[in-house]
């Protein structure tokens, strides 16, 4: 009798379950880009006011139960605008999504694994996408190309060379001793920036030997982010204080700045070719004295000029000669995308060469990427990505040194009649007033960086289990960045300054290999709960472990025989090694709690433990927490002008390790009598010294006017670091000069705004336009030691001093009296930069201008061609306040007495960055020439830093003598001038 009831029980449930599901009220259908028309899967698809949704198949299909007709749709996606449907029954909804404009409403990545749309952060995530990062023109490296961008960054270029070399500091100073780039994480890998490689040119310039607190970084070194190739990147996030990184612990304190790399598409194959060609020239050259035959022989003696200007045949600019070169510069581009239902992918080449303005300097960059998805399952999917880049770069031989020996400090030795020329068997000249004749240096030396690099990465996301009002996702995530950096110096025997009899060490080779190996892997779980009250929860947790490993061999050789380039063909030979291994486990928790996108709560928690703390096995904590309300999302608003209103806040702590070497006491081997024995070191470490600890509190509003024609942003932050890791003085009787501490705090506060206006947006013309303002200021708040001076060169030349109550970047110097006083700060007054996107029927038009009023450099360029008697502005009389000297005997008897002030100057700007203008061929003429193969042509031209406006007495306000150190930015010493492009495009998609 059971048997019989249940079978006319399955006969009946089988006969009504179609029309079961005919009476079910839903909406499905299939959400694009409207661009190409491609699906677009991931899109969340939310009843508006409620918590109940879902998200859009590998196909891009949805569909959604929807219990109360009318309901509006909210449709939202990463790099997409939001776009809200209003449905008033069952039915078939196709939605096409238009790329972000405004920004507001798109989904940014903040965590470890998930994201969050722009509306209901509560921190300023800054974004960057790939048309404004490559869309104007291509950019040197990625981090220059994100300069004046995003509010909150001061980026400067330590070198004008072919190859980069940059710094990076956002909101300020983070640390003295320790890092102060921020963290870079490609696709979930966790990408390598070092850029202090000791290629081994202090040997010549001597450069530590002038009182300078750093030998390395003064070598003109790159950093590894200038090798990631900008035209396979899709956007990028920047989270830039410990308020919105606190999430990545102790490697988060200088900022996190999250890249995506583009993936492919289902549908048709799509393959684009670009080529850029163009050639670059030097931003500003300094110029000449106005000599003349009287001048000549009062300088110099009698006669001076037209001996010397008869032998040699002519007066030369030797500043042409050196840096008047054009380089050329070309950049290829391939890449292919598509896919099918289950596999998706995109891949690339480009091939980037780039000749310096001086003779003998460029670099060469190839990239290969391969970046696929797999939909295993519809509840499986696995992302792999890879990337292989090869680079060189020939960097010359410039910046700071004690030998008058580099190309930048020669040339500000020589006279326009002074001959250096090589004769015709190739045999060149001494320099007459001068230890090197930088001509020779140039035509003979090599100073290379040659890179391998494999950067891969994996995640694994599988939906453990998916119901109406909750789900279950686990990610596994893994990657490696691996590379062989090669470096190679030359100096021959035959140059000048290597004769023994002046002095010099008769030819050097040095050839230093570095290999590094960075790996991370994590696990995370995210569950995400519905209540009918109209709340979502999103918890996740996770693990993460990350190990590092580098190992520096560095040969350098003296005494050369025969001008050998074997470094073991030599008299002399010394070996330099530097190894690091550390590894980095940790967990975090985090829960977002959601009321109907009104009030949107986060509260999580980070645990870090390290080989390089003092006990490997103590965990830190970092929490973090913030609120975001969405005043306009309630009922009683009704400002109709006003439809986006949100109030924000967010507390959060991120770490930052000890520098390596911190915590132990490096003895220094030498031989006693014949025997191996150790020197005792001047620095004693510490084994119980504690990470650097900030603390950053951020608050702020996000409006928009006008359906987000105008949108605004304002923030306001206060960033505390304590524990600051600093050497103190140390008892003389200890053997040991100084010692490792935790000694001090600085607190940093800013603002930032930004405005964004779509003024026009019709069929044939629109124009939106943005406004970019912001300021940061320092101030060391504790410090347990006495005053000290990091970077620099002492007083009577202008140094930055780590004193309590002052500035982090305060320059301070001699006054005329002896006394030390503050001359000036490296941190801006402000800066701003100001961006428009003008589009008129196939033509586009787009420039970007960036502005920073304030901050002091220390010019010691000027000072050096002082001591040449060769300034340009030597024999002008507008800097001695008594009017009694001209600039060039004012400056040198400045420095005669130690006093400091001529050499700090105003290091203000406005330049024009970016500028790009394009046509687009009609998609009738592509028709009619291409028969439907070709997709679309561009061709345009461009430029960067084309305008530079400053009043800075030198090549460029943007220098840093000492790379990418994290305080010392802003002293200048015969640098490699930056320079300016300009570039002709052509793109043809097919």
């Amino acid at each position: 009798m059971k048997q019989k009831l249940f079978k006319k029980n399955m006969f009946l449930f089988f006969l009504m379950a179609p029309l079961l599901l005919l009476a079910q009220d839903v909406v499905k259908g299939k959400v694009t880009d409207s661009g190409l028309g491609d699906p677009l899967p991931g899109v969340n698809v939310v009843i508006k006011g409620t918590s109940t949704g879902t998200t859009t198949d590998f196909d891009g299909n949805y569909e959604l139960s929807v219990d109360n007709f009318p309901s509006t749709l909210v449709f939202s996606s990463l790099g997409y605008a939001s776009k809200e449907m209003q449905v008033s029954g069952p039915s078939t909804l196709n939605v096409a999504l238009d790329e972000s404009a405004t920004g507001l409403e798109e989904v940014v990545v903040t965590g470890l694994a998930t994201s969050v749309k722009r509306s209901n952060a509560a921190n300023a995530v800054a974004s960057v996408s790939a048309d404004e990062l490559t869309g104007r023109t291509p950019p040197q490296t990625l981090d220059g190309a994100l300069a004046g961008k995003f509010a909150g960054a001061q980026i400067t270029a330590a070198s004008g060379a072919p190859g980069g070399g940059m710094s990076v500091k956002l909101r300020g100073v983070t640390s003295i001793n320790g890092q102060g780039q921020p963290l870079y994480i490609i696709d979930g890998v966790y990408v390598n920036n070092n850029s202090v490689y000791a290629g081994g040119l202090n040997e010549i310039s001597n450069a530590a030997g002038g009182g300078a607190s750093s030998t390395d970084s003064q070598d003109n070194a790159s950093n590894r982010i200038a090798d990631i190739n900008p035209d396979d990147i899709q956007n990028i996030e920047i989270l830039k204080g410990a308020s919105a990184s606190a999430i990545y612990g102790s490697r988060a304190a200088a900022g996190v700045i999250i890249i995506t790399t583009k993936k492919g598409k289902a549908g048709k194959t799509k393959i684009n070719v670009s080529q850029a060609l163009g050639w670059n020239e030097a931003v500003n050259l300094l110029g000449q004295r106005n000599w003349t035959s009287a001048l000549a022989e009062s300088v110099f003696g009698e006669g001076a000029l037209y001996t010397a200007a008869e032998s040699a045949g002519r007066l030369r600019d030797y500043e042409d000669v050196i840096y008047g070169e054009k380089g050329f510069i070309t950049n290829t581009n391939v890449s292919i995308s598509g896919g099918s239902d289950k596999t998706s992918f995109f891949g690339s080449f480009t091939n980037n060469e780039e000749d310096g303005i001086v003779k003998r300097t460029g670099a060469s960059k190839q990239s290969l990427r391969l970046n696929v998805d797999h939909r295993i399952t519809d509840d499986i999917k696995l992302s792999l990505t890879g990337n292989y880049l090869k680079s060189s770069a020939d960097r010359g031989f410039f910046n700071n040194d004690n030998s008058n020996t580099t190309i930048g400090v020669s040339l500000l030795f020589t006279r326009p009649w002074d001959y250096l020329l090589p004769d015709a068997d190739g045999n060149y000249p001494d320099h007459p007033a001068n230890s090197s004749n930088q001509i020779h240096t140039r035509d003979v030396m090599t100073n290379n960086e040659s890179v391998s690099r494999l950067i891969a990465g994996g995640a694994l996301d599988v939906n453990l289990f998916n119901t109406e009002n909750q789900s279950l996702k686990m990610i596994l995530k893994a990657g490696v960045d691996t590379y062989t950096l090669k470096t190679t110096v030359f100096f021959p025997r035959e140059l000048q300054f290597m004769s023994p009899a002046v002095g010099g060490v008769d030819g050097l080779s040095s050839d230093g290999t570095t290999q590094n190996t960075d790996a991370n892997f994590s696990g995370f779980l995210v569950h995400n709960f519905r209540t009918d009250n109209e709340l979502s929860f999103t918890t996740q947790a996770g693990v993460t472990n990350e190990q590092f490993s580098q190992n520096t061999v560095r040969v350098t050789s003296t005494g050369l025989i025969a001008s050998e380039q074997n470094v073991d063909q030599a008299a002399n030979v010394k070996v330099d090694q530097f190894r690091l291994e550390q590894e980095d486990a940790g967990f975090f928790v985090q829960e977002e709690v959601n009321y109907q996108d009104k009030i949107v709560g986060t509260l999580g928690v980070r645990g870090d433990k390290s080989s390089n703390n003092g006990d490997a096995n103590k965990l830190f904590y970092y929490p973090k927490a913030s609120v975001a309300t969405n005043i306009h999302n309630f009922d009683f608003w009704n400002i109709e002008a006003m439809n986006q209103f949100k109030l924000r806040a967010a507390y959060g702590e991120a770490g930052n390790f000890a520098p390596n070497g911190a915590l132990f006491t490096t003895y220094i081997n030498s031989l006693i009598s014949g025997n191996v024995g150790i020197i005792t070191p001047s620095t004693l470490g510490d084994p119980s010294i504690q990470p650097e600890r900030q603390k950053e509190f951020e608050i702020g509003l996000d409006a928009g006017f006008f359906n987000n024609k105008v949108t605004l942003e304002f923030t306001w932050y206060n960033k505390k670091v304590e524990d600051l890791i600093l050497q103190a003085d140390n008892e003389p009787s200890s053997g040991h000069s100084f010692r490792w501490a935790n000694a001090g705090a600085l607190e940093n506060k800013g603002a930032e705004i930004g405005l964004n206006i779509n003024a026009f947006d019709t069929e044939n013309f629109s124009w939106d336009s943005g406004i970019i303002w912001f300021r940061n200021r320092s101030e060391i708040t504790k410090l347990t030691v006495a005053s000290f001076d990091t970077q620099g060169f002492g007083t009577g030349l202008g140094t930055f001093r780590i004193e309590e109550g002052k500035s982090a970047t305060q320059i301070v110097g001699n006054d005329e009296n002896g006394d030390v006083v503050a001359l000036g700060d490296a941190e801006p007054d402000f800066q701003m930069s100001f961006n428009n996107n003008f589009k008129y029927k196939d033509f586009t038009l787009s420039f970007f201008w960036h502005w920073k009023k304030g901050g002091d450099n220390v010019n010691l360029s000027r000072l050096l061609s002082d001591f040449g008697n060769t300034s340009a502005d030597y024999d002008k009389m507008n800097l001695d306040p008594s009017g009694t000297l001209n600039n060039g005997d004012y400056r040198k008897s400045a420095f005669g007495a130690g006093f400091a002030d001529p050499f700090v100057e105003d290091a203000s700007y406005l330049k024009l960055r970016e500028i790009g203008l394009y046509y687009n061929l009609p998609e009738n003429t592509l028709q009619k020439l291409f028969k439907g193969n070709v997709s679309n042509v561009k061709v345009g031209l461009s430029g960067h830093n084309i305008i530079n406006i400053f009043d800075y007495n030198s090549y460029d306000p943007e220098v840093s003598n000492f790379g990418s150190t994290a305080a010392g930015i802003g002293i200048e010493v015969a640098p490699f001038p930056s320079s300016k492009r300009f570039m002709f495009h052509l793109s043809i998609g097919l």
